[in-house]
């Protein structure tokens, strides 16, 4: 079945079902996917919602993630992505592409797109990655209006709040950012870069709201399970650049050993087969669209017209 068709076209929207689904009992496990195939094969794993990392996508388009991502950019993917899977897909917005008026159409954009939540976060331009040091972050009044202009844009876009100040104003800081952003209108909050079990429990315990957890490789924080994240009391988890990893990590290998025999041959095991690509895409189910819509016909026999 593929997307081209209407029969999705009943489903409740995309933040309606992020909702239910981080409602639900368990923890919502939810892997990046920085492009549509990723997505995909992800859903093909049985996952039920997947995030964008605006770090991934950046890196797969050889930019680094300081805030040089295009909003038309993140949209076309974002696009790609939830119309290709289907799934509830959460988007990272970054600050929201400037100031308030910026932060309402990014929301509009990206629910145009498909999004089903966006995710904003607290520090000023050039922002960076989470688990580097000297952010800096706008005022927690700043980063409130921007969440309530969040709130008053979208229709069903869930708006997760995220604050990066745990690093530089400690764990009650975070809080009581937290708070604030909650009281704005935000439906999750985001704590990054949390470096141990009891921030994460002394979090969830101060927070009334659906938490997210950020589960990314090489960073500041411990390699929990999301069984551990879930007992700590968060109802998400996100692995934001691992796909991206194990791809660019796959494809060095495959380019030194094209250059070093000059044949892929000792990497077909490692390959996904033109079958299971044709799978996963849903190749087939394409060509029978296309056939039962657009058959192919002969031309008219000319001497029937005599």
């Amino acid at each position: 079945m593929t997307w081209l068709g209407n029969d999705k076209f009943d489903a409740p929207p995309a933040g309606e079902r992020l909702a239910r689904r981080w409602s639900e009992p368990g923890i919502l496990k939810i892997p990046g996917a920085h492009n549509a195939l990723a997505g995909l094969i992800a859903k093909q794993a049985g996952f039920k919602a997947l995030y964008l990392s605006g770090a991934a996508l950046s890196a797969s388009l050889g930019l680094a993630d300081l805030g040089i991502l295009g909003l038309d950019e993140l949209c076309l993917f974002t696009r790609a992505i939830a119309r290709a899977t289907g799934l509830p897909l959460i988007v990272d917005g970054d600050t929201g592409y400037g100031g308030i008026l910026n932060v309402m159409r990014t929301v509009r954009e990206l629910e145009d797109a498909g999004a089903a939540a966006v995710q904003l976060e607290d520090q000023m331009l050039p922002k960076k990655c989470g688990h580097l040091n000297d952010k800096r972050l706008v005022g927690a009044e700043e980063m409130a209006a921007k969440v309530a202009a969040a709130v008053r844009a979208r229709r069903h876009l869930r708006i997760i709040a995220r604050t990066d100040a745990a690093a530089s104003e400690g764990l009650d800081g975070a809080i009581a950012r937290a708070r604030r952003y909650r009281d704005a209108g935000a439906d999750a909050i985001f704590p990054e870069a949390l470096t141990s079990a009891g921030m994460f429990r002394s979090f969830a315990r101060a927070v009334d709201a659906p938490l997210l957890a950020n589960m990314t490789e090489f960073g500041r924080t411990p390699y929990f399970t999301a069984a551990e994240f879930e007992s700590f009391g968060f109802r998400m988890v996100i692995w934001p650049v691992s796909s991206l990893r194990v791809e660019a990590a796959a494809v060095r290998d495959l380019y030194g050993c094209l250059m070093r025999e000059g044949s892929a041959a000792a990497m077909l095991e490692r390959m996904q087969t033109r079958a299971e690509l044709y799978e996963t895409i849903g190749y087939h189910d394409y060509e029978a669209l296309d056939a039962s819509i657009a058959k192919s016909a002969a031309p008219p026999d000319l001497r029937e017209r005599k």
